[in-house]
């Protein structure tokens, strides 16, 4: 039987079925993640570390700077069982997360005009490709400096900071996780372009609009809350609006040939 042939409750006996193989995908690689505790937390807690690549940079830019290390604290009974779990949960979606755009590919094509379904394959291979991309910067640049500049901010001197390990794990994944969505704003427009519903001409007409649209949303999804985060969240989103903009003019270049 043809895909487009289901009816409304076998499209969605499908629909589960792809999100149980998908569930199944994320706890099996959860679980070898669990597991692999001392590499992985090796990997997270980097950044705490006074040898973290970038911090190894600024070292060698401002070798008069303060980059002694920053303690972390543990404040509750079941606290670091339960972080463990979580970022073990993470990874596993992280790695699976090819094989959950497979399943999206393969539930939605049916669906879609040829056109549309030659435009997505490498639209989400890109998407994944700019996720991947923004959950890197944010670990290796927008991170780093977030964690060092509230981490040694201090209102006077005889305040100490005591940074718990669940504030240092929350921001770091949903620092990760927002960077790595926001970065899909290129593959979106290029998408869009193709199918005949973005054009470059009314992105450069609200530019400044889509300036303050873009400050807005990173203050929303920064954790922080504060200015030096915000800019650091806010610059790159606006680069990618621009390249979002080269990239339908480009698609528009294409159409018109």
């Amino acid at each position: 039987m043809n895909d487009k042939d289901l009816t409304f409750w076998e499209h969605l006996d499908v629909l589960r079925g792809g999100l149980i193989r998908c569930l199944v995908a994320v706890f099996g690689c959860a679980i070898v993640a669990f597991v692999l505790k001392e590499q992985i937390f090796n990997l997270v807690l980097w950044p705490q570390k006074v040898d973290f690549p970038t911090y190894r940079l600024l070292q060698r830019l401002s070798p008069d700077g303060d980059f002694t290390p920053i303690t972390l604290i543990n404040t509750g009974l079941a606290q670091q069982f339960i972080i463990h779990m979580r970022v073990a949960l993470a990874v596993g979606a992280l790695f699976v997360s090819p094989y959950i755009l497979y399943e999206l590919i393969r539930f939605v094509s049916p669906a879609l005009y040829p056109n549309e379904r030659a435009a997505s394959l490498p639209a989400v291979l890109a998407g994944y490709v700019m996720f991947i991309l923004g959950v890197a910067l944010s670990y290796l640049l927008i991170f780093p400096f977030t964690f060092r500049f509230l981490g040694t901010y201090q209102v006077q001197a005889d305040i100490a900071n005591l940074i718990s390990l669940d504030s240092y794990i929350s921001t770091l994944l949903i620092l990760s996780l927002m960077m790595g969505v926001l970065f899909e704003l290129p593959v979106l427009c290029w998408l869009l372009a193709k199918l005949g519903l973005l054009t470059s001409a009314p992105m450069r007409h609200y530019r400044r609009h889509a300036i303050v649209l873009i400050v807005i949303l990173s203050a929303v999804i920064t954790p922080t809350g504060d200015i030096f985060t915000l800019s650091l969240v806010s610059v790159p989103v606006y680069v990618l609006y621009e390249a979002g903009i080269c990239v339908v003019k480009r698609v528009e270049k294409q159409k018109s040939a």
